[in-house]
């Protein structure tokens, strides 16, 4: 798919996703791979798909609101004032651009993300 046009839709749960293993300098424990598929975009913003699959990695995250599909994991904050986020189905949360994480998942996450 090489985008969502106005008036069409997706099964967003079923979307094939082709997986690349993480870099090796974040990755924390297993060995996760991720997933991706831009589905719009609004003007600067971006829709989509995102899946990453058991596993613990670090990231730098970008200005983002997303909505969990499918999946469990727990996100934690190298910012000690900021509590951990455990996420699953129907869980919305925002990142800020340059937050550094620690994503832990449990069982494949999927999330449609706007950033």
């Amino acid at each position: 798919m090489s985008g969502l046009a106005a008036g069409t839709g997706v099964d967003a749960g079923a979307l094939r996703l082709t997986h690349e293993p993480l870099p090796v300098d974040e990755v924390l424990s297993g060995t996760p791979t991720t997933g991706t598929q831009a589905l719009a975009s609004l003007g600067e913003v971006e829709i989509g798909i995102w899946e990453m699959t058991p596993g613990t990695a670090t990231d730098t995250e970008v200005d983002e609101v997303f909505v969990v599909l499918s999946g469990h994991a727990t996100i934690t904050f190298d910012d000690p004032s900021l509590p951990d986020i455990t996420v699953g189905p129907g869980s919305v949360v925002r990142l800020a651009e340059g937050q550094r994480t620690t994503w832990t998942v449990t069982e494949t996450l999927r999330k449609i993300y706007i950033a």
